[in-house]
């Protein structure tokens, strides 16, 4: 069986020009990296600004686990199954960060047969996007602690400074640092830390940014620390602003790529799921949807975090209207939801198969709630057993759903025609009734309830004395009207990684809050959510290697 990256390297890539004229997006409007990657220029955006908008899909999924549902995997295989059946399409991606990809998590560009290329670029550097994003935190960062050391006109109290550095690699020694040591002229000794790279509200303003000029006024409105009265201070009090936008000048121009049988991908951006809001940018969606019939995009993670923060924050703040979502599954996850251990997922179990079915059932009603048509996608595996895909069938059946087998990792596009078919009908025979689940207008903590009950199931939300004390702070300062991004575990649908399946009886604790004022959203921490993760006892770095003649190996 070959590796991903064997497929990969075996792939019959088109010039990106030529991915582009398929778009009708000419030479002269692509800012090329090499021959298969490129930038399309912000200028294109006023030719296409009035064509009609394609269909929205979104791929989603139940809650993660150790034995693989294939997202990405199922989005860039629909997206390619539609071209197949005569529909125009694109896939929107998030770019990949540099920490999963050398951590637990291996590359992220799709699998099998169903993988966006050129694989190696987009899971390492690509065209610089998060290095950009790096740059310009880290800046903003540099010019904080200088403001301290010169002088400190703002007032700028060192115990209040939320703005932490980041770097994009999973080190968690970096979590808590302390800087400014070493004498006077290192500036002022403060505790410190680091965030990935993808979790930085700059990754988020630039997937929700609408152009340049909105970029530079999300930046302006980062809050990076509290003066001695307990004043935010902005990215704009420290005359920061011009140069981040400077950094990102590039960086906001959405990437073209294609898949393994050429259809065109569009990926830009990559905010951490569980952490951020986990969508790749507006813009990259919305210039998909002037170019193509359909647009197939995803959300990080299950449903409870990537679909929820999708329609409540990034469909919000676009304007955005999704026609149809894709909920994929495997049996071997739903068995893991059930019980199994990673060493019995092969063998036919319908007793841990049919517990492990209910994870599905939540995300299929949560999905519901949005008002928005779904299908779910059984991603197929050689093991699955006849009864096994029986079992779910009749229970989709039973809830008034349809299910469809994928085999897009095997066989590309060509096995993913039905997946396709039934979406294309879901669009013209169903109309999407989309609404957020709450209105701004709605408390800080009513809307974090709603979450926690309606998308979660949980019994209520308990609120640490530190977060009431937060919540009330941002009142105060007017920022009660924003969305929550919940920070959560991915692998429950409550905090606690541990309850797998559909756990009932339970709470969610909120221990911290934090604004984000420039992207647009309050971040609400619950359990023990990292922002910057760690490695595993044995990390993907350890094997990988690259030989004499430039191939890697071992990325996925």
């Amino acid at each position: 069986m070959k590796t991903d990256i064997q497929i990969a390297q075996e792939a019959n890539m088109l010039p990106i020009t030529e991915i582009g004229a398929q778009l009708n997006i000419d030479k002269s409007e692509l800012e090329l990296y090499g021959n298969y990657k490129a930038k399309i220029s912000l200028k294109f955006w006023d030719k296409i600004k009035d064509n009609k908008d394609g269909k929205l899909i979104l791929v989603t999924a139940i809650n993660p686990t150790s034995a693989g549902e294939g997202k990405t995997t199922t989005n860039v295989g629909l997206s390619m199954a539609l071209n197949k059946i005569g529909k125009k399409a694109i896939t929107t991606l998030r770019e990949p960060s540099l920490g999963p990809s050398f951590g637990i998590k291996g590359g992220a560009a799709g699998g099998g047969y169903a993988q966006v290329v050129p694989m190696e670029d987009i899971n390492l550097h690509f065209t610089g996007d998060i290095h950009a994003i790096t740059t310009a935190h880290n800046l903003l960062s540099a010019l904080l602690d200088n403001h301290i050391h010169k002088g400190n006109e703002l007032n700028i109290d060192p115990r209040r400074i939320v703005w932490k550095r980041v770097l994009d690699m999973n080190d968690r020694a970096l979590r808590n640092i302390v800087v400014g040591l070493g004498g006077r002229n290192n500036g002022v000794p403060r505790e410190d830390g680091f965030d990935i790279t993808v979790a930085s509200e700059i990754m988020a303003i630039l997937c929700l940014a609408d152009d340049l000029e909105d970029l530079k006024d999300r930046l302006g409105k980062m809050i990076v620390a509290y003066t001695y009265d307990n004043e935010p201070i902005t990215a704009d009090d420290l005359n920061a602003t011009g140069a981040l936008t400077i950094l990102l000048k590039d960086a906001i121009k959405p990437n073209l790529v294609q898949t393994l049988e050429n259809t065109p991908a569009i990926i830009h951006g990559g905010p951490f799921a569980n952490i951020a809001h986990g969508c790749n940018s507006i813009m990259a969606t919305k210039y998909g949807l002037k170019l193509a019939d359909y647009v197939v995009t995803e959300a990080g993670f299950g449903a409870d975090l990537g679909a929820e923060k999708f329609f409540n924050i990034k469909c919000r703040a676009g304007n955005l209207k999704p026609d149809a979502a894709v909920i994929v599954a495997t049996v071997r996850a739903l068995k893991k939801h059930g019980g199994v251990s990673n060493e019995e997922l092969d063998k036919e179990n319908l007793t841990a198969l049919n517990e492990g079915f209910a994870n599905l059932e939540k995300h299929i009603e949560n999905i519901s709630k949005f008002g928005v048509p779904s299908v779910v996608a059984i991603n197929r595996f050689p093991t699955d057993t006849e009864n096994e895909l029986q079992l779910i069938a009749d229970k989709c059946k039973q809830i008034g759903i349809d299910v469809v087998l994928s085999e897009v990792w095997a066989k590309g596009g060509d096995g993913g025609v039905e997946l396709a078919e039934k979406v294309v009908e879901l669009c013209e025979n169903k109309e999407s009734k989309f609404s957020c689940l709450y209105n701004e207008n709605d408390s800080v903590e009513g809307k974090i309830q709603t979450i926690a009950k309606d998308i979660y199931g949980a019994e209520g939300v308990e609120f640490t004395k530190n977060a009431k004390k937060k919540i009330s702070k941002y009142e105060k300062l007017g920022f009660s009207d924003l969305p929550i991004c919940m920070a959560k575990t991915q692998y429950s649908l409550s905090d606690d990684p541990k309850l797998i399946g559909r756990p009932e009886g339970f709470k969610i604790t909120v221990r911290d809050l934090s604004v984000s004022a420039g992207a647009g959203f309050i971040v609400a921490l619950t359990g023990n959510i990292m922002t910057m993760p760690g490695l595993p006892k044995v990390p993907a770095a350890n094997n990988m290697d690259i030989d004499e003649k430039g191939n890697i190996e071992g990325l996925f």
